[in-house]
């Protein structure tokens, strides 16, 4: 998994350095859409902990 989040991260690096150098407005979706994100990545892990914290607590 963190593997796969630092090919990401790093594609996206170079992407941006590519869009900044040649001078292309980015198409990334503004802070709050990123925010978004954030929390549709933060609900889908939250799921299997919160279902393997209800079995051990039940």
């Amino acid at each position: 998994m963190w593997g796969s989040m630092l090919l990401a991260l790093g594609t996206g690096l170079v992407i941006g350095l590519v869009f900044q150098s040649l001078r292309i407005p980015s198409p990334a979706p503004p802070f709050l859409g990123l925010l978004g994100l954030l929390g549709m990545f933060l609900g889908q892990n939250a799921v299997p902990w919160v279902k393997a914290w209800l079995s051990h607590h039940s």
